[in-house]
């Protein structure tokens, strides 16, 4: 028998306490311990140290400025998120990348991250392919969870011009991995500022290929603005389900070389995007220059409620490579948006001055064009571009499209050009002008009095369509965009039947 009581040891787990890291560029010290604002870091040096943790933060002092590059890998959890962000009061912490840096910011592999409220810019002496401001990189890892990025001010960013280089960007989107498959869950970019940035806003690289198509899922691209830059604003590529809404492009500069092509927003390899709600103006792009696009390798697009004005190329593309190989593009819809003086290219395209308001292109299955309205103003040459639809060839043409119930209001000659596209149906639409090649309309509709009164005292449309519009605040407080009012162009569409 032992002599010797048992005893039972117990470990009693601490929970770790969540962290705060300051960062002051204009009193801090990096002798200091970090942990408050009064012994807040100096310099991006600094954090080269630390690993974030589920809860933690990383605060700048606004009105600071730092040099260098921020990289940041952390695991949040859902209750719990890792959170950047700036401190203080004054304009928002600046970042400014050195020079040759490819970003200023990096996250990658990581979950539950919000990363917001900084400025952000990367300037070289020279252009550099491939260069961004934030980087989001995803890579032999899984899935990355829930990484949102906030009120960012992103500008100043000199990339390539070129697409085929590399190009460059305000907010570039990478998932890759051979060895193991990773993508994005709950990506969310809102309340953003891009702003000379070359080529592109926001752009996506991702496995595009059907072959090798492993989609990020509930991507969502709201209230940002874009302005001052001339490529392509928001292009995902390789999602599902994404949800880009109520975002601004503007002023866009006519920079890029004649060879260029580019439009607002649109997706490449999704299925079951929509895009709503959102403004494009001024594109400038030497070739298609939309508002909007519905690009091959997609099923299922909805473009919709979206207000379109002013670009060289028209309100929306909708295209498919017929040589491409892949999926193609099936089944878009595009419904219940406005455009107004679009299709104004001024200049030689690569194949002449083309820039219809409707542009099909290639080979696409099964599309629904329905309750546009597509006010054409007079062109300011003789020489501009006339086509309010064309269908066209990219190595094969359309096939089943229906237009149903738009509006084609154009005070000067123009032209449908449907060209040697199949089983196109035309149902219901107004055809208010002149129009060659009027294809046949079992219930077409050659006048309109209730249109005719809308637009009396403004031909021009802008103010006379306003009622069709509401606004709303985007880029973090920073502009008003008009959306088309989803009530006001239902009833006006029934309006237009009475």
């Amino acid at each position: 028998m032992s002599l010797h009581a048992p005893f039972s040891v117990f470990v009693i787990a601490v929970p770790r306490l969540e962290k705060n890291y300051y960062v002051d560029a204009l009193q801090g010290n990096d002798d200091a311990n970090g942990l408050s604002k009064q012994t807040a870091w100096k310099s991006l040096e600094r954090l080269k140290d630390i690993q974030l943790r589920a809860g933690d933060s990383l605060l700048f002092r606004r009105g600071s400025v730092f040099i260098g590059i921020l990289e940041l890998s952390a695991k949040g959890k859902a209750d719990k998120r890792v959170i950047i962000d700036a401190y203080g009061i004054g304009r928002k912490p600046c970042i400014k990348a050195p020079d040759a840096s490819l970003y200023t910011i990096l996250v990658q592999n990581s979950d539950y991250l919000t990363l917001q409220n900084l400025e952000v810019v990367n300037t070289g002496t020279e252009r550099l392919a491939h260069r961004t401001g934030v980087k989001v990189l995803c890579e032999n890892y899984g899935v990355s969870h829930n990484i949102i990025l906030n009120a960012l001010e992103i500008h100043d960013v000199n990339g390539s011009l070129i697409k085929q280089e590399g190009g460059g960007s305000g907010i570039l989107i990478v998932n890759k991995g051979q060895d193991v498959i990773s993508t994005f869950d709950g990506l969310t970019i809102e309340n953003c500022i891009i702003r000379r940035c070359e080529r592109n806003g926001m752009i996506w690289s991702s496995y595009s290929s059907r072959n090798n198509w492993h989609p990020s899922t509930n991507t969502v691209v709201r209230k940002n603005l874009i302005e001052e830059v001339p490529g392509d604003g928001i292009v995902p590529i390789g999602c599902e389900g994404a949800l880009i809404e109520y975002n601004l492009m503007r002023n866009c500069p006519g920079t890029l070389p004649h060879s260029e092509a580019a439009a607002g927003f649109w997706p490449w390899s999704c299925d079951n995007s929509v895009l709503q709600f959102n403004e494009v103006s001024d594109h400038k792009a030497p070739w298609d220059a939309q508002g909007f696009d519905s690009d091959y390798n997609c099923h299922n697009t909805t473009i919709q409620y979206n207000f379109s004005h002013d670009n060289d190329g028209g309100m929306v593309l909708i295209c498919n490579s017929g040589t491409d190989g892949g999926v193609g593009n099936q089944g878009t819809v595009v419904q219940y948006n406005v455009s107004i003086n679009d299709a104004i290219r001024p200049r030689a395209t690569r194949s002449g001055i083309f820039s219809a308001t409707i542009h099909i292109g290639g080979p696409c299955e099964n599309t629904l064009i329905n309750n546009n309205i597509l006010h054409v103003n007079p062109k300011t040459a003789s020489f501009i571009d006339r086509s309010i639809i064309t269908s066209d060839s990219w190595d094969g043409y359309a096939n089943n499209t229906i237009f149903k119930e738009n509006i084609f209001f154009a005070p000067q000659e123009s032209e449908i050009r449907l060209t040697k596209s199949t089983n196109n149906i035309f149902d219901g639409n107004y055809y208010l002008g002149n129009f060659i090649g009027k294809p046949a309309d079992k219930s077409a509709k050659d006048a309109s009095a209730y249109y005719y009164s809308c637009i009396s005292k403004d031909p021009m449309g802008f103010d006379s369509l306003s009622f069709l519009f509401d606004t709303v605040i985007v880029g973090d407080g920073a502009a008003v965009l008009k959306v088309v009012s989803k009530d006001a162009i239902h009833r006006f569409f029934e309006d237009m039947k009475n």
